[in-house]
């Protein structure tokens, strides 16, 4: 058998037909859509579109020039640009391990007057997915989700403003359009009919869009008013499998044929059969499939009023980037070949993982509790490593494992409340800086339970209670109180007036005052020991040699007071 794989229906799948039919799990949202205005059921779909608002923090909302309204449907006329920031990204609540079919439409319709073309990136996550260039598009993907949240980011690369017009997640099943890596980008997708009609849903119950094609002088239409068993794992629309063509001359082959950019890309077909006519007896539909002149299926005869979709289960190449399809009559054959529909996707490696969904929950969780609304806090927090979130660093030395964030510094952010048990998520925290805020209540003891933890800022800010023996204990650990006036060390008081006003100080591990009190004792020895002997030398002349030949180092003591006086607490 050749490495294409025949997919056939099998009336098993009934129960995976009801759920097909079921547009549960959708997601469509009108960018720019007043929240008044929503929801709404988009005609001639009926399905209902939901406004952005809350989907996205940033960003103004537009409307495509009056001219250009009668052209599009409802879920186009508005739009969302963002004229702030390099990097905006919308945040989207989905299925863990579900394929996506991913639609984001782009109508410029100049909307800002401007009659600029756009320029401008397009992420999934933390991963390219394209450069918008033209200013009517729509961009589809075929993903699977890693998690339960999806970002979908629009990067400023130039003068222009990124926009949108649209998102749009359609569930496919899970063993459709499977990629032996990475996700499958569009490329096209056409059923074979001599008319000017676009299908979608609800004809199509994953809302994949068709368009029609048709070569005039080389291809017959077939049609049939009968209905075509299409029930199998692709769930291909009445209107796309009811119709076919076949090349006009009986003997010629069908050809279709596209182009790879950039020439190395690889690629999935899928090509969708359903013998539409009655064969007589002496009958014979049968041709070979080739693809650059390689023989990729042998001697296929399509199955009367039955879909069948045939792929390969390994993404292909065509030199040189030009791709020709051609189906061939084997000599048995007494029919000309046929073809209902194709679809072809190329293929899109996203090689660098999310960050750790765990600590993303972390940190989106500091920002919700303290609501830091910046900018630059959108999308993933680590990567890309050019929009990095602000106050953070983060360990991404391999793309291939997810990143950890390692740092952060909310320092004079205006924080007000406890410091949030999200926190405790950042398991791979190496330092935290909280200083000179608002933080009141306790300090919690589980900053000592993240283990990399050993460097931790809460100077200035209204902590009260007692610092927990456990972070005080932590081997290794730098904790700064400073500021605090109203926190306790197990000691006593963390925090001391210095002399006339001198600016308070912290004592951070009570070991410290141990150490330092034994220092002043023993500087305190030494100095008694040599005034005593300076005011000997005095009395008995000749020791002075003595003392002064005993080595050249200063008779100072090794602590040097100052003549300051210490309280209690700080030694």
């Amino acid at each position: 058998m050749e490495s294409y794989t025949v997919f056939m229906a099998t009336f098993l799948l009934i129960l995976h037909l009801v759920q097909a039919q079921d547009p549960t799990g959708f997601i469509s949202v009108d960018c720019g859509l007043p929240l008044r205005e929503s929801p709404y059921n988009a005609i001639p779909t009926g399905l209902p579109y939901t406004s952005d608002a809350g989907l996205v923090n940033s960003g103004k909302t537009g409307r495509i020039a009056a001219e250009f309204e009668p052209v599009y449907t409802k879920p186009i006329l508005t739009l969302r640009y963002f004229p702030d920031g390099v990097r905006n990204c919308y945040n989207l609540n989905v299925t863990r391990d579900t394929n996506y079919l991913i639609k984001a439409t782009f109508v410029y319709g100049n909307y800002d007057g401007l009659n600029l073309d756009p320029n401008f990136d397009l992420y999934l996550g933390p991963n390219l997915w394209t450069t918008m260039s033209t200013n009517d598009t729509i961009e589809e993907i075929i993903h699977v989700t890693k998690t339960d949240s999806l970002q979908v980011c629009l990067v400023k690369t130039g003068i222009s403003m990124p926009f949108i017009n649209s998102l749009e997640l359609r569930p496919l099943p899970r063993t459709a359009y499977v990629s032996q890596s990475g996700s499958l980008k569009f490329m096209f997708r056409r059923y074979l009919s001599n008319t000017d009609r676009t299908i979608r849903y609800p004809s199509d119950v994953y809302d994949r869009k068709w368009y029609p094609m048709f070569v005039e002088g080389s291809w017959t239409q077939v049609t049939t008013n009968l209905t075509v068993n299409a029930s199998n794992l692709y769930e291909l629309p009445q209107d796309v499998m009811t119709t076919g063509v076949t090349p006009i001359n009986p003997n010629a082959t069908l050809n279709i044929t596209w182009t790879l950019e950039p020439p190395t890309t690889k690629f999935y077909s899928y090509m969708h059969f359903a013998e539409l006519q009655t064969l007589r007896a002496n009958d014979t539909r049968e041709f070979n499939i080739t693809m650059n002149g390689k023989s990729q299926y042998g001697s296929y005869s399509p199955k009367p009023l039955k879909t069948q979709t045939i792929f390969d289960i390994t993404p292909g190449q065509c030199d040189g980037g030009a791709c020709l399809l051609q189906l061939v009559k084997t000599p048995r054959s007494t029919l000309p070949p046929l073809l209902n529909a194709i679809e072809g996707y190329t293929v899109i490696d996203f090689p660098q993982m999310e960050t750790n969904e765990d600590e993303v929950a972390g940190i989106k969780n500091v920002q919700d509790t303290y609501g830091l609304n910046r900018i630059s806090w959108q999308g993933d927090p680590c990567v890309p490593k050019q929009f990095l979130w602000d106050g953070l660093n983060c360990n991404n030395s391999n793309i291939s494992t997810p990143p950890t964030i390692t740092s952060l510094d909310l320092s004079a952010r205006g924080l007000t409340g406890i410091i949030t048990q999200a926190i405790r998520n950042l398991t791979n925290l190496e330092k935290l800086d909280l200083s000179n805020n608002n933080l009141t209540g306790e300090v919690p003891e589980f900053l000592a339970d993240i283990k990399s933890l050993l460097v931790i800022d809460l100077s200035g800010n209204n902590f009260t209670g007692t610092v927990p023996p456990s972070l005080l204990q932590k081997k290794g650990m730098k904790l700064n109180v400073e500021g605090n006036p109203h926190l306790l060390c197990e000691t006593g008081s963390c925090v001391n007036k210095g002399e006339a006003g001198k600016k308070k100080k912290s004592i951070i591990v009570p070991v410290v005052a141990s150490i330092a009190s034994v220092a002043v004792l023993v500087g305190a020895i030494v100095l008694f020991l040599v005034l005593r002997k300076k005011k000997a030398s005095k009395v008995q002349g000749p020791a002075s040699s003595y003392m002064q030949a005993s080595d050249g180092r200063s008779s100072e003591p090794a602590i040097v007071t100052k003549n300051r006086r210490f309280t209690y607490s700080e030694v």
